[in-house]
């Protein structure tokens, strides 16, 4: 049996933050960043609100501020080892985020198949955001959908990887999930649930299924 892992970031990967915090903080703009990141895990706000509110924040954002802030942010240990091992086997992995995609796409060069990400303008922005790219908890079943597809396996097939209601839906559908540190409501959803800080533990919790 092939299966297809399918990973979150913000929370998941990311240790305690997300992406744009840690963009935002090469600009100095952590607080802000932290204060919207409340406000939708809260409901208050949605996707398309978030993108356009962080999107206006970073006018000065350059590449190399990207650069390091996937850098020097504070992923779980492990992730190329799990990735790795996942390809070894004949699995496949891919990540799935609401995080913007110029980001979430360098993980490819970690070892995942695919890294789907919010479609953002280029950095430095020229162009407004795109809101018909942002992607949703639902947008996450959609591209799970695309990448079963793609590699030729089925919802039944897939594991899943989260940390917040964001990933609620795709919990929803796949037979086997883990939450890594993950909020009440969503480790309630979950098959398996793991704290700390090695994605490799996560990892084994659900590889003996095989």
């Amino acid at each position: 049996m092939t299966r297809l892992h399918l990973f979150d970031l913000d929370g998941t990967l990311l240790h305690g933050t997300s992406a744009s915090v840690e963009i935002s903080r090469q600009l100095g703009l952590e607080g802000e960043t932290l204060a919207l990141d409340e406000a939708i895990g809260a409901g208050l706000i949605g996707p398309p609100e978030y993108a356009t509110r962080v999107h206006a924040l970073w006018t000065d954002l350059t590449e190399a501020h990207v650069a390091a802030a996937f850098a020097g942010a504070p992923w779980l240990s492990g992730i190329e080892d799990v990735w790795a091992r996942i390809r070894g086997s004949g699995d496949y992995c891919a990540v799935i985020s609401l995080s913007p995609s110029f980001f979430v796409e360098r993980l490819t060069g970690w070892g995942a198949h695919a890294a789907y990400g919010s479609q953002f303008p280029a950095v430095p922005f020229t162009e407004p955001v795109d809101l018909a790219g942002i992607l949703s908890s639902a947008a996450k079943v959609r591209i799970a959908d695309r990448l079963c597809g793609e590699f030729g396996v089925d919802r039944a097939d897939c594991v899943a990887y989260g940390d917040s209601m964001s990933d609620r839906d795709l919990f929803g559908v796949v037979p086997v999930s883990v939450a890594v540190n993950a909020d009440q409501h969503l480790a309630g959803l979950a098959t398996h649930s793991y704290v700390g800080r090695d994605l490799r533990d996560a990892y084994e919790l659900v590889r003996p299924a095989r």
